[in-house]
């Protein structure tokens, strides 16, 4: 769905998730001369272009998202649906390795994934206010620079046979793209692997025996409403 109405001319447009009125992001960037449209975003907290979609993380938030699976889902998603995806995280970045007991090591092979496997850069801000002018520079160099339209993305970009594949097999418990890759080489199909017992799914490097069961228990498990 395309912005129809114009562009006010003395700043850019920003469409924010309506979850994210409750931060100090939306009244910054409005202070700025954005145009703010708060409605429901399916992916991302902010777009700024057709092709930018921005998801916002506090650090707390980022962490949390870490111990519970949640990133690297959200980053798929946000990959899938923008040509070119970011996320800002926020917060005093040294608070990232003493803020939980995640060890260290744990919060950069997240860091390295996002960067590297899903290819989706991280800019660094310490404050709402400084996420709403990165917000608006990336906008106004997309809407005003560049001459970029502003659209929200209802739908993924177009994915290759492979990467619907891989796509597919991520949805697994704690399986991520790489993962994902590793399972298909091994077993071809997703058929094979969802046909594959707990010792066969051990084999991919990456794969214990407590992940391989959580894998055999949901794809054998019956679906039920309740």
């Amino acid at each position: 769905m395309e912005a129809q109405n114009t562009l006010p001319s003395n700043g850019v447009t920003v469409f924010v998730d309506h979850r994210e009125n409750v931060s100090n992001v939306s009244r910054y960037l409005e202070s700025l001369g954005s145009r703010v449209i708060s409605q429901q975003l399916k992916v991302g907290d902010y777009i700024a272009s057709d092709r930018i979609g921005i998801e916002r993380k506090r650090v707390q938030d980022f962490l949390g998202s870490i111990t519970d699976q949640r990133i690297f889902r959200q980053v798929e998603e946000l990959s899938n649906t923008f040509e070119t995806p970011l996320i800002i995280l926020e917060g005093n970045p040294e608070l990232l390795y003493i803020e939980r007991r995640i060890h260290p090591n744990v919060i950069r092979g997240v860091l390295a994934s996002i960067a590297i496997d899903y290819k989706v850069p991280i800019l660094y801000t310490h404050n709402p206010k400084e996420t709403a002018a990165q917000i608006y520079w990336i906008a106004y160099r997309e809407q005003v620079k560049e001459k970029r339209n502003l659209q929200i993305r209802a739908c993924r970009k177009c994915l290759t046979d492979s990467e619907q594949l891989e796509f597919l097999v991520s949805g697994l418990p704690n399986i991520n793209s790489k993962l994902s890759k590793r399972l298909l080489r091994e077993f071809g199909t997703v058929k094979e692997i969802f046909s594959a017992e707990p010792e066969d799914l051990m084999k991919v490097d990456g794969i214990g025996k407590k992940k391989a069961k959580e894998i055999w228990r949901l794809l054998n498990l019956r679906y039920s409403e309740e």
